[in-house]
């Protein structure tokens, strides 16, 4: 799988270069960050000939309250429909593939494993055994799509849903939703109020404390969307520049440094995707955990 995504990184940076007389084209940076943001446009480049197939989708504006809202159908959103399409079907087919053993085999016992792993070393130990049980469903849903979507982006021509901050900023609201609800829900709207600030400070620290500690419910979901985003665009930028040497210093020879180089950043991308999904997986029911049991 790493000789056609090298490929397709040396097809996009080659084409960045501007060659003696012909028309402009964008530089090595403007085209790597092409890659990495989002667009209406969807792309495939064949290999080793000037040719690219686009696909250009329509706009899709929606007049809500008098304003006009975009809905239409980005690369991001694409690719993210088709890792949660991904993500159904292998469930389906472990499920199916399970059938009346007792004990799974294949990609039954492998989704198995890691679903035991969340709720035993993850929820239950971040949240106590009621609420692993009550929440377990969505962390697992949470680590399955961010796994999906970070390793789908590592083939050529997708992209990777997670890179966008929309998307990682969305996954971090519903953690913020959901944290709230659970302490609401365990101590009732009048012991969250109560346990915002913690017990034993003075009265005259509290013009002080209150707000530092409202603060600190939006700093949590907003650190795991820009942690999340973050990891995931860097390594895609890395890889390319890497490869974009070749044709900034004007070199062949230069790929005996910067292919190695990128193939070794590659193969951390397949680390870093599950790095990260155990990362969000586990911060969620620690939040979830602190706030339900402030104590």
């Amino acid at each position: 799988m790493i000789a056609p995504v090298l490929l397709q990184c040396l097809v996009l940076v080659a084409g960045a270069t501007e060659a003696p007389g012909a028309e402009h084209k964008p530089t090595v940076a403007e085209a790597v960050f092409e890659h990495v943001t989002d667009s209406r446009v969807i792309e495939f480049q064949v290999p080793l000939i000037d040719k690219r197939w686009e696909w250009r989708t329509p706009d899709w504006d929606v007049d809500v309250a008098g304003h006009h809202v975009d809905l239409s159908i980005t690369k991001h959103l694409f690719w993210m429909w088709v890792a949660s399409l991904l993500l159904v079907a292998a469930a389906l087919l472990a499920k199916r593939s399970r059938g009346k053993e007792l004990v799974p085999k294949g990609g039954a016992n492998l989704i198995e494993m890691v679903v035991l792993f969340i709720r035993d070393d993850i929820a239950v130990k971040n949240m106590g055994a009621h609420l692993a049980e009550r929440y377990t469903p969505y962390l697992c849903t949470v680590f399955f799509f961010i796994l999906f979507c970070a390793l789908l982006g590592l083939f050529p021509y997708t992209a990777t849903a997670v890179g966008n901050v929309g998307v990682t900023a969305t996954l971090a609201g519903l953690t913020f939703l959901l944290t709230q609800g659970a302490a609401m829900r365990e101590l009732g709207v009048g012991g969250y109020f109560g346990h915002l600030v913690p017990a034993g400070v003075p009265l005259w620290l509290y013009p002080i404390m209150l707000p530092v500690e409202i603060l600190g419910l939006f700093t949590k979901p907003f650190a795991l969307c820009i942690r999340l985003f973050a990891n995931m665009v860097a390594g895609h930028i890395v890889i390319f520049f890497l490869l974009g040497l070749i044709f900034i210093m004007n070199t062949p020879w230069m790929g005996v440094v910067s292919v190695p180089f990128a193939i070794g950043i590659y193969l951390l991308e397949i680390f870093v995707a599950l790095v990260q999904s155990y990362i969000f997986t586990m911060l969620t029911s620690l939040f979830i955990g602190m706030a339900a049991h402030p104590h």
